[in-house]
């Protein structure tokens, strides 16, 4: 019982560092939420482009975002030195690299639309996606720099403003949606672009405000104002590509294999496409309170590097692996007892023309559900094992471990009993949770070992 004190009397402090990073990653799946939920009014086959087009930008996502990770370890760990220079250099670097590749991201998914057509997607689907892949392709760029701002924040463990951030963004992306989607005010009718639309000046707006909010504040005031953006070390470059670049190829890894899963589904038809966007959309949001977690074991871990020591680092990066883990027993139960309703939310029954896809589409959707309940817990434990190595600084072994956990362990399990033959759609969501339970128990065994062997290190030398 004592044991098990030291870890959990944590919990409060953990949760209530995470808790503005879980409501502001909510923020952004509640973005994509509330675009799936507006767009299947209209139809499955928009919902289903809406899929398609998300697919594209689901990947250039994770290499941004995952990049942008290597500023929270390095800001948090010059904070807890006290070293403003450093916390500066490490924000005014990543947020150059973070501008330049979210450029990059947009122009790669811009004129990656073609491929579309070559994928055996539904016709009538990729011709709906490819206008509202133009305008959400752009978004990236202000995404990528808000990612910039926002690990810089979280660095500094100034995690509240991020969120009130996003909460604008959401506000700003329903209004339009509602407006430009359905045609509302004298406004066109404009469907998915609409929510298009939204979604692009939602992500400006919260860039603006972000900055705002750090530009008024006494700490972080100095950090995010004059700065000499083109002025830079080519050693802090280097640290931070070096760190960057496996950090976001292991959320390539794992994002990747949900995206596709969306492909896959496409063979399948455009109901499978929109049943699989519900089942993830929905484990999306759940995601992003283990994400906010692992955030918050990124910054707690890098802390208490930066202070060496690693007895206390160690017993703070467990007590957040056990809140995880007891936050995914409950998820589970969740859409365990849900796995019916909870996909309803997003059609319209009254819609006698689309009743029949409707239907089927909730139905496969409920059963993606049950798999997504059983992954609940592996998801949580990976990712806020993730976040604790990055703490560390460790990014190139775990980024082997992604890589076989997802792409030689779960694809080939998804491809196979993902064919119509065998399980379908369930087959497809079978893979994922391969993956993710490997992830799970490699990154746990990695993380460890390390900090065992920096302990006894660190024993020696004193």
């Amino acid at each position: 019982m004592l044991m098990l004190l030291q870890y959990t009397k944590e919990f409060s402090y953990n949760f209530k560092l995470a808790a503005p990073i879980i409501l502001g990653m909510l923020g952004h799946t509640f973005v994509s939420f509330v675009d799936n939920v507006m767009v299947g009014q209209i139809g499955t086959a928009e919902l289903a482009a809406v899929s398609l087009g998300n697919s594209f930008m689901f990947i250039a996502m994770s290499v941004g975002i995952g990049f942008s990770t290597a500023i929270t370890p390095l800001v948090a760990e010059a904070d807890s030195a006290n070293n403003f220079l450093e916390g500066k250099s490490s924000f005014k670097h990543g947020l150059f690299l973070c501008t330049i590749l979210g450029v990059l991201l947009f122009l790669s998914v811009f004129f990656a639309k073609p491929l579309l057509y070559l994928m055996k997607q539904p016709v009538e689907v990729v011709e709906l996606a490819l206008p509202y892949l133009n305008l959400v392709a752009f978004s990236l760029i202000p995404l990528v720099i808000f990612q910039a701002f926002k690990q810089f924040s979280d660095g500094l463990s100034m995690t509240r403003y991020p969120m009130y951030a996003t909460i604008l963004a959401n506000i700003v992306n329903v209004v339009i949606n509602y407006v430009l989607i359905f045609g509302k005010f004298g406004f066109p009718e404009l469907g998915i672009v609409g929510a298009a639309y939204g979604t692009l000046i939602s992500r400006f707006a919260m860039v603006a405000h972000l900055w705002w909010l750090l530009r008024n504040k006494e700490k972080s005031k100095a950090f995010v104002t004059n700065i000499k953006f083109f002025v830079l070390d080519k050693l802090m470059l280097k640290k931070l590509i070096n760190q960057g670049t496996p950090n976001a190829m292991q959320m390539f890894f794992e994002v990747a294999i949900f995206t596709s899963a969306i492909w896959l589904s496409g063979l399948l038809g455009k109901n499978a496409l929109a049943a699989n966007q519900i089942a993830l959309n929905l484990s999306s949001m759940t995601f992003m309170v283990a994400m906010g977690l692992s955030v918050a074991s990124m910054i707690r871990v890098g802390n208490q590097k930066g202070l060496g020591q690693y007895l206390e680092l160690r017993r703070i990066a467990f007590s957040i692996f056990l809140l995880a883990t007891f936050l995914g027993v409950l998820f589970a139960a969740f859409f365990f007892v849900f796995h019916e309703a909870l996909p309803k939310l997003y059609l319209d029954y009254d819609d006698k023309i689309n009743l029949v896809d409707n239907i089927e589409v909730v139905s496969i959707a409920a059963k993606l559900m049950i798999a997504a309940a059983i992954f609940q817990i592996s998801d949580s434990i990976q990712v806020v094992v993730l976040g604790a190595l990055r703490g560390l600084q460790d990014v190139k072994i775990p980024t082997i471990i992604t890589f076989i956990s997802y792409w030689v362990i779960g694809f080939p399990i998804s491809f196979y009993f993902g064919k119509e033959e065998n399980y379908g759609s369930f087959g497809i969501w079978m893979g994922l949770l391969a993956g993710l339970s490997t992830a799970a128990v490699l990154l746990f065994i990695r993380f460890n070992h390390l900090t065992k062997k920096l302990i006894l290190s660190n024993t020696k030398d004193t």
